[in-house]
């Protein structure tokens, strides 16, 4: 959808014209799953889909808000005095939830306002269409109303929003990805201390491709809390012998010296996942840095091997999808990403290989999982940002 066309959409709505137009990306992890939250590296990236919001500010104190991708429910009005969280008001928490947090910072809006929000980013595809409103409202706000606030605090308060006013449980690594995204480059983030650097990421003669598996995602939340506990236990059980307050503070070779001391062979394999993939991103930074996509993408072929052996999150809808790209000619790498047991791979394919890449892996997952796929091609792209037109 053009600009042009949001733009008539927030005249038809509040018989007006937006002020300032913004944008906040989706996001995929290349590499580091399930590191995020056992105090490891994370490597992700900003993709030109994303989160469109078109504002201006009222003379009131009323705030209302429009989503095209939930059009049916109309207008949501709140006001600037009562944003306290309401199930009835579905995707309009995220918004609210920010402002709200803005509002208790410190940061001053006088009046209310008006949105129009329009995500074209593939629904149920795990990249991060919650961060991404909550970074594109926390940035239109900043800039209608002229208040400092720094990138990485804005990034901290959308995450709390997340997991305190929306009370989900996440990392910080999607508000990051999306807030500090860099065109052409990917971000290695070390979750724990936030320190980052960016690595060139240039697709010439390729692309990445999300691959989603269409498939309900029914175990993703209660295995995720069951690997969490998992890799607290085998932390505590390494304690003893190494000097670590996460897994990611554990090098493999502490690891193989120390892992007879883990009680079960499952603790073994569930940290040995987190402690390898960790190293995999730190191989990785230096692989991109010296211009090496073949090798960043053995590294993405090994992060799903672990994943499936170590981890156990993959299922047969990803590792269908996954083995048989790795199989195909033009094939840079492929792994999953995201949470596991169902929802998207991704994968590095030549651009000249991709029609037939598709077609031919369509085929293959229907006939072994009765389930068609779906294909997004995604682009390296900025953070969340002002479209100046």
């Amino acid at each position: 959808m053009e600009l042009e066309s949001l733009r008539n959409s927030f005249n038809n709505y509040f018989h007006t014209n937006p002020e300032q137009c913004f944008f906040a990306p989706g996001r995929i992890n290349l590499i580091g799953e399930h590191t995020d939250y056992n105090g490891g590296n994370v490597f992700p990236l900003a993709i030109t889909n994303g989160t469109y919001a078109l504002a201006r500010k009222r003379n009131d104190r009323k705030i209302r808000m429009i989503s095209l991708n939930f059009e049916e429910e109309g207008i949501v009005e709140l006001s600037l005095d009562d944003l306290e969280y309401d199930e009835t008001k579905g995707w309009a928490n995220y918004p609210s939830g920010v402002t709200k947090l803005l509002l208790e910072n410190g940061m001053e809006m006088t009046t209310g306002f008006e949105v129009l929000f329009y995500g074209n980013i593939p629904n149920g595809a795990g990249l991060s269409s919650s961060a991404s409103i909550e970074l594109a409202t926390g940035v239109m706000l900043q800039e209608l109303f002229q208040f400092e606030i720094d990138r990485i605090d804005l990034i901290k308060l959308c995450q709390k929003v997340e997991n305190e006013y929306i009370g989900v449980n996440s990392g910080i690594m999607d508000q990051f990805a999306i807030g500090m995204g860099k065109k052409g480059h990917a971000i290695w983030l070390n979750c724990d201390t936030l320190d980052y650097e960016y690595a060139p990421l240039q697709l010439q003669n390729e692309q990445i491709v999300i691959i989603n598996t269409n498939k309900r995602r029914e175990l993703a939340s209660s295995k995720y809390n069951e690997r969490r506990a998992e890799c607290e236990q085998a932390l505590k059980e390494m304690q003893p012998y190494v000097q670590a307050d996460a897994l990611g503070d554990i090098s493999s070779a502490e690891f193989e010296k120390f892992k007879q001391y883990l009680s079960t062979e499952t603790l073994v394999q569930r940290a040995r996942h987190v402690i390898y993939e960790n190293e995999r991103t730190e191989k990785a930074l230096k692989q991109l840095k010296s211009g090496d996509l073949k090798a960043v993408g053995q590294l993405m072929n090994e992060s799903h091997r672990s994943l499936r052996n170590d981890y156990e999150v993959t299922g047969k809808e990803l590792d269908t999808i996954v083995e048989f790209a790795w199989k195909q000619d033009g094939v840079i790498g492929a792994r999953m990403t995201g949470a596991g047991f169902g929802g998207c791979a991704i994968a590095i394919v030549k651009n000249t290989h991709m029609k037939d890449f598709i077609s031919r892996l369509n085929d293959h997952y229907k006939e072994e999982c009765g389930l068609d796929a779906s294909f997004y091609t995604a682009d390296v792209g900025e953070g969340a940002h002002e479209i100046l037109s």
